[in-house]
């Protein structure tokens, strides 16, 4: 299936056909999305699914359990690109598929790399494109929310979209990240009210991350009993900036 929708997206590159929303390049992760959840048993359960509908661009921001998580949000999500970091494009098959539909790598250690890649989002939000962002920066092994990093934050100031925070549940359960083993069960995606930034600038990206943080950690104790850290009390709760000290995107 991978192969079959790579190839898709290749032809549709050599015809010039353009990626828009529900175009050739939506279709073909989408159905690549379901084909993953499906032979991994995986059932994908929306919660508030009006703060998901429409095309305009937003930056949605999940915690990060599984590998599973990129093909249950991917399903859903309108028109959209993952940020995902650079060493998933070494993963065969899985790498060349997702580069094919234009996913923004991001070396977590190279800041300036970051920076240029997080650019290129930008760029993509302007063109009608909604991003998709683990702001934890890699899998955990528990539901509580972790630090969380300042680049998707930076990212939605800068283009002037809204944030969307969302939790997801149960991916662990299906697959861990230490173990290829699957399980078959539900996958809980609950997309929370999008948090504005019109008006935001750099200097509120801390407070953005944080409000962000603070409506996820709610729905994980309310829904599910998983209690987080309060992000006041979380060591450097936005964790390490990818962009370095002496950049600062206009917004």
């Amino acid at each position: 299936m991978t192969l079959w929708c790579g190839g898709g997206c290749i032809i549709a590159r050599l015809r010039g056909l353009p990626d828009v929303a529900g175009g050739p390049y939506d279709r073909m992760l989408k159905l690549w999305c379901r084909s993953l959840c499906w032979v991994a048993g995986a059932r994908v359960v929306v919660h508030d699914a009006e703060n998901v509908a429409g095309t305009h661009p937003r930056v949605f921001v999940a915690n990060h359990m599984s590998a599973l998580d990129i093909p249950a949000l991917g399903q859903v999500l309108p028109h959209q690109k993952f940020v995902a970091k650079s060493e998933l494009k070494a993963i065969p098959f899985f790498g060349w598929a997702a580069s094919m539909w234009g996913a923004v790598w991001v070396e977590r250690d190279n800041r300036r790399n970051a920076f240029e890649n997080y650019k290129v989002a930008g760029a993509q939000i302007r063109d009608g494109v909604s991003v998709a962002v683990f702001p934890e920066g890699t899998r955990g092994d528990e539901y509580a929310l972790r630090a969380f990093k300042k680049g998707p934050f930076v990212l939605a100031i800068a283009s002037g979209v809204p944030v969307v925070p969302t939790v997801v549940y149960g991916s662990r359960e299906v697959q861990s990240r230490t173990n290829f083993i699957v399980k078959p069960g539900p996958i809980h995606l609950h997309f929370l009210p999008p948090i504005s930034t019109a008006g935001l600038t750099y200097d509120d990206r801390d407070d953005l991350a944080r409000r962000t943080r603070d409506a996820m950690a709610a729905c994980l104790e309310r829904e599910y009993g998983v209690a987080s850290v309060p992000s006041d009390r979380v060591r450097g709760v936005t964790g390490v900036s990818p962009l370095a000290p002496d950049i600062v995107p206009s917004t």
